[in-house]
């Protein structure tokens, strides 16, 4: 039974780099609501792709040697790759630089231009590179950016703005009459109460300084900014146009859901909503904003060989394994954790211990007693409805919280009623009714009340865990698979015959598995250190370098550092008005004479450190010259506090 259409999209994925294993929560969690919803009768679309435009795209590629284009192509294929290797069912993967979208872009904003909602005039603020955003200084965290914690720089600019503050009430009005548009609740308080209710300020939405990405049509210094031309391709892939939309954008949309982190809530509950406002068009039914997969309490780092990927972690566990542990192991509201020990334990305790071992020795007591022919469930006791009641519930558990995002409880849902039908083997004792003739139809009822649970979880699992679902099915030689047929306990026809048992899940040996992976880990730390020895230089991204603050500073005074022969204390002017005092090791090559009134260059947000009873708050720069010779990078000539990049 179709019961209408249902329209459901991932955020498009940057492409800067190869997605690790936290990217990858988004599109397995949205692929297993769009799996649900199939499975309950839904004319599902599911959307996910790649947002590739933008100053630091230009950056990249102009580091790795290559064209933007080129760069995009390989990592889009390598995020597409592993949708794919997550067996994930999207209907459509968009690219932002594909040529339909573009075009459509450009539409767009020639429509919202001549119709006064966008306009020409100068932006002067405060930019955050990496999150491509303007802020204002009350905006800033610490004087950084507040999306990414990183330093800002003064930018002024000609651009074009959107009319953000035009539809501040009308959006306000919305939200709040609608109650479930921005999802979980504390997103939506975040949005009116820190965003909306102070005021909007009006959007940049082009940029003069970057030619990567799509011409503004009647202004070809500007191209258009980020959020117009990446959160347009929600419609742009259904083909909608200002002239006249296709009949796939009229069936789906608005969309049912949008999938993004909750890093991007606001710019998908302000900017987008307001765009589509000044567009004509329907708002979507929901966002939800989902929290983060963290790498346990350690950041993921190539120099420590902890960086894991989604296929590779696949080529350890499998699919099904990886998708359940994403699903199962993320919070509602809360950031999640990935680990080796913590994947490795749930594997383990819950699908070879108590998924994979009912389904195993269920179907083995079938074969065993019966020769594998489904035995009638005609002798019933009390306790049977005892089990009956927890399928009963897991499929109402898993209903109600797959819709209302409680990926995790859903999956607990299944696993619960798995440890039910575990219980009742132990209640029942199947291997003792089986040595009393006179039990016989006893034993064949509690059988068929087993292969019947296992039937309902295969069909509850298979938004989860696709495959073993098709495994545990194949193996019950089970047809009757829809997700009407939960409705009532006894959908699995007698007098099938079983096959013969094969695991689904092999026990993990942990201890063995951990040791492997410690030493892969150690082994591409030490070949990360070789690359760096052999090419002089550690790899780093533009957002690590972004990170390092360096500055002219005048030595305004110096003295030898009492108990260290090595340091000189030097009291620098960076150009602030309180003098910073750096302890270095140079006093080897350098007096104190040859340094005062001379301009170094100065790390000045390194933490700080004591040194032999100095405090040094930061660092100066010297080159090794020689087997014994160090000599300090003078910068004279340029003013106190520049910023050196």
């Amino acid at each position: 039974m179709n019961k209408g259409k249902f329209y459901i999209t991932t955020a498009i994925a940057y492409t800067s780099r190869k997605p690790h294993i936290g990217n990858s929560y988004e599109i397995v969690l949205t692929d297993a609501i769009a799996r649900y919803k199939r499975l309950c009768g839904y004319d599902v679309y599911m959307l996910t792709g790649t947002d590739e435009h933008g100053q630091k795209i230009e950056e990249y590629a102009k580091a790795a040697g290559v064209t933007p284009k080129e760069y995009v192509d390989k990592v889009a294929g390598e995020i597409k790759g592993i949708c794919d290797t997550l067996n994930t069912t999207y209907d459509k993967f968009i690219r932002t630089t594909d040529d339909y979208h573009e075009k459509c872009v450009q539409k767009i904003f020639k429509k919202l231009y001549d119709q006064g909602d966008i306009y020409k005039s100068e932006y002067e603020g405060l930019y955050c590179t990496p999150c491509e955003s303007f802020w204002t200084q009350a905006q800033l965290v610490d004087g950084k950016c507040p999306d990414c914690g990183r330093e800002v720089k003064k930018a002024k600019e000609e651009a074009y703005f959107l009319r953000l503050s035009k539809y501040q009430k009308r959006l306000e009005e919305y939200i709040e009459q609608n109650e479930h548009f921005i999802y979980p609740e504390s997103r939506k308080k975040e949005m009116l109460n820190n965003f909306i209710k102070p005021g909007l300020q009006d959007l940049c939405v082009s940029r003069t300084s970057f030619k990567w990405g799509i011409p503004v049509t009647f202004d070809d210094k500007h191209v258009i900014y980020v959020w117009i031309d990446a959160l347009s391709n929600y419609i742009t892939a259904l083909g909608y146009d200002p002239d006249g939309s296709s009949e796939l954008y009229k069936k789906y949309w608005p969309a049912d859901v949008h999938i993004i982190g909750k890093d991007i809530v606001r710019f998908h509950t302000i900017y987008w909503p307001i765009m589509l406002m000044a567009l004509g068009e329907p708002l979507p039914k929901q966002v939800y904003g989902h929290p983060w997969l963290l790498f346990g309490t350690d950041k993921m780092s190539k120099s420590k060989g902890n960086v894991i990927y989604a296929d590779d972690l696949v080529k350890l566990l499998g699919v099904d394994a990886v998708r359940y542990y994403l699903l199962a192991e993320m919070p509602h509201a809360n950031d999640g954790s990935i680990s080796y020990e913590t994947i490795i334990e749930r594997y383990n305790s819950d699908l070879a211990n108590t998924l994979g071992n009912l389904v195993n020795r269920t179907i083995a007591m079938t074969n065993k007693y019966f020769t594998g022919v489904v035995p009638a469930p005609t002798k019933e006791e009390e306790l049977d409805n005892e089990l009956k009641a927890a399928a009963a519930a897991a499929v109402a558990g898993v209903d109600e919280n797959i819709n209302s995002y409680h990926m995790a409880d859903a999956v607990e849902a299944v696993m619960n009623l798995a440890k039910r039908c575990n219980k009742y083997i132990d209640e029942t004792a199947p291997w003792t009714l089986a040595k009393d003739e006179s039990q016989k139809e006893r034993l064949g009822t509690v059988l068929y009340n087993l292969l019947e649970g296992i039937r309902f979880i295969a069909v509850l699992i298979s938004p989860f865990m696709p495959d073993t679902s098709k495994a545990i099915i194949e193996q019950l030689s089970c047809d009757v698979t829809d997700y009407d047929s939960l409705a009532s306990f006894g959908g699995l026809k007698a007098g099938t015959t079983v096959k013969t048992p094969t695991p689904l899940f092999i026990r993990i040996d942990a201890e063995k598995m951990l040791s492997e992976i410690a030493e892969k880990q150690k082994a591409a730390a030490a070949k990360e250190k070789t690359i760096e020895e052999i090419e002089g230089v550690a790899k780093i991204g533009i957002e690590d370098f972004a990170k390092v603050d360096l500055r002219v500073a005048e030595v305004t005074d110096c003295v030898p550092v009492k108990r260290a022969k090595k340091l000189l204390k030097l009291t620098l002017n960076d150009g602030t008005e309180t003098p910073r005092t750096v302890a270095s090791g140079i006093a080897k090559w350098y007096k104190p004479e040859d340094l005062i009134g001379k301009k170094v260059v100065v790390v000045s947000n390194l933490k700080s450190a004591v040194l032999c009873g100095v405090e040094s708050c930061g660092m100066i720069l010297a080159a090794d010259c020689g087997e014994d010779d160090v000599r300090v990078v003078f910068v004279d000539g340029m003013p106190n506090g520049a910023k050196i990049r």
